[in-house]
């Protein structure tokens, strides 16, 4: 059996390989010796362009300094040859046996296949989805939470210590927008009528939550509106309340009517809309370690401590009764208040302690995925944090483009006749969870996504989904009409897997623990999504050509240890992605 530690790794060999035949060279300086995958089977299984980086250094041609380095290269155990191609690449042909040992090991690793410690335990968290609590999730913010669930995985699975958290904006005044539509709504229901503001939330969900404060409380926050409509004498004789000062103006009043019952229908809609969020997240297959209160920043003191150590640093000046941060002098278009001429301080305040805490709290990494529209706001946030004297470059943007749905080849409607976005369940709802999570996932995240609803509910190869999980269940159904102990494939003799299908797929095996590497660094987990599907084709080809319960027990058994790897790969990948390998289709 292969132990891990006796496990080549090829990228590491043939650069460790490229280095001592530099110095030889004498070459002295640090090298970027990157070793990547050559693209056909007949230019090898690696390739580097070394002999080009140095041609300055040398004084000599590309291809010349290829052959030197090949010459001055130790012996190797895994390499088969090597060759120079093209304008001075140098091509390595890694030998099938050194190939072999993988399948071994993935056979004695089964789940723990690709897992590694490239991240060193680097301790990073990932925030993201992070939506207002104040309607349900729609479409947009599932490729957010299925981007940024994806991403914490492939980095536990690359070594990094992981923590996933959601900032909850629970204080602020789109909370007490959503609190006074639901107060609205529940006068309505005991026969006071108040004009409803057109800017105010007018989703069903708003009723739903007013009929569970009637039901539980009856009329017990029934007040009639004379006081509420205070300052709004003419709106409301028309009937229309559409601009944000009357708006906060209903606030107001709303706030100054209940008094503490103010509190209650604040945080009962903050309750139900929250509750509503996990529960969405976790059908989905997204969980957090931790749920961060935007209002304990305040309760704590943090915002009033994080602006004062910018004032106390030179960064802020005070201009008509307010309290600016000097954000132009970091790189944003203009400086940013932080704190109102009447003492409220601005969500910008809020985030700037948001951040500052989360390094304070022992992250060496703080990734953030937003949505693209929120691309002006970078600047301002590294910003503070660079003039609280904190590494601005430990601050990583990940930005997230919105899906686009589409139903017959055409564009689908994204908002329901009362104005609200297609909601995450209700596209999990027909498409299923695993499309949905794979589909969201399937292209870079700053790219847009055309999300083909009639392809995701496909049972087709066309269906990216059906076909990577089509193949798992296919290698199930293989195994299901053996009769064999899964042990014993681990001493399969591998060496009679020959054929020019089977070395692809070995390779395509081996690839697997890099490509989360790369995943993990790139914060690309599409990579991962492509590579599920490459592997699932060259499964498919070999499928289609191959029959493995053969009589030959030697034969059978090693393409059976190939098969089984291969699922083993699958069932990972997919994982990673937070979609199901099912063994039947």
């Amino acid at each position: 059996m292969v132990k891990l530690s006796e496990l080549p790794n090829f990228r590491v060999h043939l650069s460790q390989l490229l280095q001592q035949a530099a110095l030889t060279l004498k070459v002295d300086h640090a090298l970027n010796i990157e070793i990547t995958r050559t693209k056909q089977v007949s230019h090898g299984d690696y390739s580097c362009n070394l002999a080009m980086q140095l041609a300055k250094t040398l004084h000599k041609n590309p291809r010349e300094i290829a052959g030197m380095l090949i010459d001055a290269m130790p012996e190797s155990a895994y390499v088969e040859k090597i060759e120079v191609a093209g304008a001075g690449f140098i091509n390595f042909f890694i030998k099938d046996d050194a190939k072999r040992l993988y399948l071994n090991h993935i056979l004695q690793s089964g789940d723990r296949y690709g897992a590694s410690d490239f991240g060193n335990g680097e301790k990073i968290q990932v925030e993201f989805v992070s939506a207002n609590p104040t309607g349900p999730l729609h479409v947009g913010h599932g490729r957010g939470a299925a981007f940024g669930a994806s991403l914490a995985n492939v980095l536990a699975k690359a070594g990094f210590s992981v923590t996933r958290e959601f900032y909850v904006n629970d204080a602020g005044r789109q909370m007490d927008i959503l609190a006074l539509s639901a107060w609205l709504r529940y006068l309505a229901l005991n026969d006071v009528q108040v004009p409803f503001p057109e800017n105010a939330y007018q989703g069903e969900y708003v009723k739903e939550m007013a009929k569970l404060i009637y039901e539980a409380h009856a009329d017990r926050y029934v007040h009639q509106p004379a006081v509420l409509l205070d300052g709004l004498s003419e709106a409301a004789h028309e009937e229309v309340i559409n601009t944000d000062e009357q708006l906060d103006r209903m606030i107001a009043n709303a706030k100054k009517i209940l008094g503490q019952d103010y509190a209650y229908i604040h945080n009962f809609v903050l309750t139900e809309q929250l509750g509503d969020c996990r529960n969405d997240l976790m059908e989905f297959g997204v969980e957090f370690d931790i749920w961060f209160s935007e209002q304990s920043l305040f309760d704590n003191g943090l915002v009033a401590r994080a602006v004062r150590l910018l004032d106390e640093k030179k960064q802020l000046y005070r201009q008509d009764g307010a309290l600016w941060f000097r954000s132009t002098e970091f790189g944003d278009e203009k400086d940013r208040v932080v704190q109102r001429e009447n003492g409220h301080y601005t969500y910008f305040a809020s985030d700037i302690a948001y951040h500052l805490n989360k390094f304070e709290r022992g992250y060496t990494k703080v990734i953030n995925i937003w949505g693209a529209d929120h691309h002006g706001y970078i600047p301002r946030v590294k910003g503070a944090l660079q003039a609280l004297e904190q590494d601005p470059d430990k601050l990583k943007i990940a930005l997230v483009q919105f899906a686009v749905l589409y139903r017959d080849g055409k564009k689908a409607s994204m908002s329901t006749r009362s104005g609200e976005f297609v909601t995450l369940r209700e596209l999990r709802h027909e498409v299923g969870n695993d499309a949905a999570r794979f589909f969201y996932v399937m292209r870079k995240s700053d790219q847009h996504l055309d999300f083909d609803l009639d392809l995701a509910k496909s049972q087709s190869n066309e269906n990216p989904v059906y076909y990577v999980q089509y193949a798992h269940a296919r290698i199930c159904s293989v195994l299901a009409q053996w009769d064999g102990d899964a042990a014993s494939l681990i001493d399969a003799e591998t060496d009679l897997l020959t054929g020019p299908a089977e070395r692809v797929l070995l390779q395509c095996l081996i690839d697997f623990p890099d490509t989360i590497e790369a995943a993990a660094q790139e914060f690309s987990p599409h990579l991962i999504a492509f590579y599920l599907r490459e592997l699932a084709s060259e499964f498919h080809s070999y499928y289609n050509s191959t029959h493995f319960l053969v009589p030959e027990i030697p034969i059978m058994e090693a393409r059976l240890a190939l098969v089984m790897s291969i699922r083993h790969v699958l069932k990972n990948g997919l994982e990673l992605l937070g979609v199901n390998a099912p063994e039947k289709m």
